[in-house]
């Protein structure tokens, strides 16, 4: 998930190709650090955005287009004014650093043919866009970096551009085969870690999967590396080495529970070859990574206010079971007062005034039992006083016993919501989410204000056999494919013991195949809270066996009839509708 020097490479080949020979249409600032640049040339228009944002630097070719402030910022002036219908001569990439540099032919005022250059650095938080004239003086940059904010190095009006070498590493595609031997063999550190840290461009998910190339334990000490492992891993990187000459790349996304965990532009060989979804070019894999990244993003930050509403609520809960649990704890001593005021029934009389205690033989278990007592009341009143604490006792043990079920369901159904929060993936999810929050009493209607139309539905997967089977997002919907969607011979899955989605089969009454009911529970597993585990217990069931008990929070059911199976939580390959 590193923009790496690799992935730039990468880039950088799919630019020479298509810009080279272009000029420069448009030039726009939409944010702060980023700059999207219109570009014409023998292929048509594009569009290239650079961000030198500090948390998410990004450079590749869109055909959507951004909204542009009302007045543009001054850096952005300033390329209008030597940029405009420029043509981009070359696109370049010294070594394998995260620089990307545009070499740009332009005329100026007076029509003399002249040489700027524009780099972006992809670093992180020190990434910038800079804008150079022929002898590498900065004219201006989207970020000004002062020497009081580095001591590397000055970004500023003026000043020499230079690339810092703030780290030892050595040039990957300069290096022979027995260079990179020696470079890793002087780094007495885990082998995935002397991979990247030796040599620039590569990020720890490129080291490893060079590692995995080679045959090789990436945590092992590469000290503890026989001669034969160390060639593999030098070869593995020299082949990497070539295949960035020749251009030869595979830019692809990997998946893993149909999310999308890791992209590079290589084959990542280390994850299963139906994991990876290959794209036609760099830009395209960039863009549909980031905005299935953003789309994630976008929703825990528009749920937030809800997460914190559940675990509020849940936090208080919990504390209240926990307290109510130790109260009757505490009514369990109740019994002793009872055997005390009985025993004092039939021995006090033998008692004598003032008395503090009193020996008496408990005929429960036939030993003695010392009974303390209050001098200033007979045998008989303090008989009267401990019956009236078992009585008490008895009473809050009823109350408690019953408060505690309403607590734990109530644990229960917030967790289950928690669990719907986890699940959804558009706004529209959130809105049924936060009605059955609105409803349980956890959030207020403001006042007047109507239910929100609801237009969440359950997901919809298509098995390999052709059987559609339904997934619910929360408690309402898990309510409504078991009760309304769901007949009595379709088949019903939940994980067992812990919180997760009603699945329904729709059988069309027929004998479902062994696969359905494996892709099925594997459903089950991943939209549970034993996502990502290996082996996870499911219970299955025909519709008909499921009931819901009076007064029951929703999508609360009871089965008492079932079949088992354990499954993995993977659902690649499985076909959403």
């Amino acid at each position: 998930m590193a923009f790496d020097g690799v992935t730039i490479a990468c880039i950088v080949r799919e630019l020479q190709d298509k810009l080279e020979g272009s000029r420069i249409y448009k030039i726009a600032q939409p944010e702060r650090d980023e700059l999207l640049l219109t570009i014409k040339g023998n292929g048509g228009q594009m569009r290239l955005l650079m961000s030198a944002d500090a948390s998410l630097p990004l450079i590749y070719l869109t055909e959507k287009t951004k909204t542009s402030p009302m007045t543009a910022p001054n850096f952005c002036m300033l390329l209008r004014k030597h940029l405009q219908n420029a043509r981009i001569v070359s696109v370049t990439q010294p070594g394998l650093e995260r620089i990307v540099r545009l070499e740009l032919e332009h005329l100026n005022e007076l029509g003399d043919l002249c040489r700027k250059y524009l780099l972006i650095e992809l670093m992180g938080k020190h990434s910038n866009i800079i804008f150079c004239d022929d002898r590498d003086m900065i004219i201006d940059s989207i970020k000004h970096i002062s020497g009081m904010v580095s001591s590397v190095r000055e970004v500023l009006p003026g000043r020499e551009y230079f690339i810092p070498k703030t780290q030892d590493k050595a040039e990957l595609l300069s290096v022979s085969r027995q260079e990179m031997e020696q470079i890793l063999k002087s780094r007495n550190v885990p082998v995935f870690k002397a991979v990247y840290t030796g040599f620039t461009g590569i990020s720890p998910c490129i080291a490893h999967e060079i590692c995995y190339r080679a045959g090789v334990d990436s945590d092992k000490p590469v000290g503890a590396l026989m001669s034969d492992e160390l060639s593999a891993v030098a070869g593995a990187l020299f082949a990497l080495a070539q295949d960035i000459h020749a251009g030869s790349f595979w830019p692809n996304v990997v998946y893993e529970n149909r999310q999308p965990v890791e992209y590079a532009a290589v084959r990542l060989t280390s994850y299963a070859e139906e994991a990876a979804k290959p794209f036609s070019g760099i830009s395209e894999l960039l863009e549909y990574y980031y905005a299935e990244k953003n789309t994630i993003t976008r929703i825990r930050q528009r749920s937030v206010d809800l997460r914190k509403i559940v675990q509020t609520a849940l936090e208080r809960n919990i504390k209240k079971y926990d307290l109510q649990s130790k109260q009757l704890e505490d009514t369990h001593k109740r019994e002793k007062y009872r055997i005390y005021g009985e025993l004092l029934n039939a021995y006090g009389y033998g008692v004598e005034p003032g008395a503090k205690s009193m020996e008496a033989l408990n005929y429960y278990d036939n030993e003695m039992i010392t009974i303390p007592l209050d001098p200033t009341l007979t045998a008989g009143e303090n008989a009267k006083k401990y019956f009236e604490k078992y009585q008490k006792l008895k009473r809050t043990d009823e109350a408690l016993t019953e408060l505690i079920k309403e607590t734990a369901e109530e644990i229960d159904h917030l967790s289950s919501i928690s669990l719907s929060l986890e699940i959804a993936l558009k706004e529209e999810d959130l809105v049924q989410i936060k009605e059955e929050l609105i409803e349980s009493g956890y959030i207020r209607r403001k006042g007047g204000a109507k239910r929100e139309k609801i237009t969440s539905t359950p997901f919809h997967y298509i098995s390999s056999d052709g059987y559609h089977i339904y997934v619910g997002k929360n408690n309402y919907q898990n309510e409504e494919l078991t009760f309304k969607i769901a007949t009595g011979n379709d088949w019903w899955f939940h994980v067992k013991g812990i919180h997760g989605s009603h699945v329904i089969v729709k059988s069309n009454g027929e004998t479902l195949p062994d696969r359905v009911f494996e892709e099925a529970g594997r459903l089950a597993a991943h939209y549970s809270q034993a996502r990502g585990q290996k082996k996870v217990e499911i219970d299955y069931t025909q519709k008909k066996n499921v009931k819901k008990p009076n007064g029951s929070k929703p999508g609360f059911v009871v089965y008492y009839t079932n079949y088992s199976l354990v499954i993995d939580s993977d659902i690649t390959g499985l076909q959403l509708v």
